[in-house]
């Protein structure tokens, strides 16, 4: 009964939530220690790009709510990404063209994973995004994509917790 009287959460306070849920996991340093990411900038980026992911396509599923909600998410990151750079002493006139490679690297990452449902497709599309095609990297490579394959498919359960900007990861990856 009091539960009508709540105020909903606003969506982009959700999608705060979401993003700093997704940058935790994303930093976690199992991914640098055990499955050889980078430790950089970039390997950062490719790991926050593929956590968002998996919450983007599950908001997908949630229907109009969470398409909103999912365009909120993209706003919070974007802001995030800008953050950082400015955080690393790029200029104003840089921040342009740095975020417009950003974009363009995010939504091609987005893409790729999309359209790779299958583990072994998706072991392929890590392999050249997040280790740059080093075919040494093979078996990380398999291993991330065995977890992401089970957050995808653990997401598509929490349709309640995600439009409230809540997600459950489950257990970190192991090797």
């Amino acid at each position: 009964m009091l539960r009508r009287f709540r105020r909903a959460a606003r969506p982009a306070d959700s999608a705060r939530r979401l993003y700093d849920v997704i940058v935790a996991r994303a930093r976690e340093p199992i991914f640098h220690t055990v499955f050889g990411v980078p430790d950089t900038l970039d390997g950062r980026f490719d790991l926050l790009t593929l956590h968002a992911f998996t919450v983007m396509e599950a908001l997908k599923s949630v229907g109009p709510a969470g398409g909103a909600l999912g365009t909120d998410l993209v706003s919070v990151i974007f802001t995030g990404f800008d953050e950082a750079l400015r955080q690393l002493g790029v200029s104003d006139f840089g921040i342009g063209r740095r975020m417009k490679a950003m974009a363009g690297a995010f939504y091609g990452r987005l893409e790729a994973y999309g359209a790779a449902p299958q583990e072994d497709e998706l072991t392929t599309a890590l392999l050249r995004n997040l280790y740059r095609g080093d075919e040494s990297r093979q078996r990380e490579s398999a291993g991330l994509a065995h977890y992401i394959c089970r957050i995808r498919h653990d997401l598509r359960t929490q349709a309640e917790l995600l439009l409230e900007g809540r997600v459950e990861f489950g257990p970190l990856p192991t090797p």
